[in-house]
């Protein structure tokens, strides 16, 4: 008797051309079932709207957007300023409270201070180049990148949604921020 006798009939096992054929269509749904996850998604929630504050969402977006992910930007109280094309303009710098400041805090409250320290930022970015509110926001658009702005602010402070940057998303809930953060590979708050 040969040990090599197979137990169940031949008639009964795959070929080895029924096995290729079940191996490849198993290979292209596994392709296609996977080809959506291939970005990478950030969402970021921006809540303040001073000068400093502004450069962070902005610069993480659009890197991320260079580097091919897929970013959101849900834009809630004072990060509402960031977006609208007149109050970017004039976002200003606290100096109080802001350890990094130049100025002790005792000299940082007195009245007019922060329009200084404001000035000395905008001076320091414009010597140095660095990219204005205006110029992120609108690379970042060009990019891809979804700016998005709280509905609920946008009527709490009485804005209007034709005084945002053209290509900003309004009309935008908690509840649809938070399914993009629940999709979303990184989730920041800035």
């Amino acid at each position: 008797m040969s040990t090599d006798t197979p137990d169940a009939p031949a008639d009964d096992a795959p070929s080895r051309a029924e096995l290729a054929a079940r191996v490849d269509e198993l290979e292209d749904a596994l392709a296609e079932a996977t080809s959506d996850d291939d970005g990478k998604k950030m969402s970021i929630i921006a809540t303040k709207g001073t000068l400093d504050m502004a450069y962070p969402p902005l610069i993480l977006a659009s890197t991320a957007a260079a580097f091919g992910y897929d970013v959101t930007v849900f834009h809630t109280f004072w990060g509402l300023d960031i977006l609208h094309e007149e109050r970017s303009k004039n976002l200003k710098l606290s100096s109080v409270g802001n350890p990094n400041m130049p100025v002790p805090n005792a000299v940082a409250a007195l009245p007019g201070m922060d329009r200084v320290t404001t000035k000395m930022m905008e001076k320091k970015i414009a010597d140095n180049d660095t990219a204005t509110i205006e110029e992120l926001l609108e690379t970042s658009l060009d990019m891809g990148v979804e700016f998005q702005a709280c509905q609920m602010t946008i009527d709490l402070m009485g804005y209007d949604e034709a005084d945002f940057y053209d290509g900003v998303t309004t009309g935008v809930g908690a509840a649809t921020a938070l399914q993009d953060m629940a999709d979303a590979d990184i989730q920041l708050l800035v």
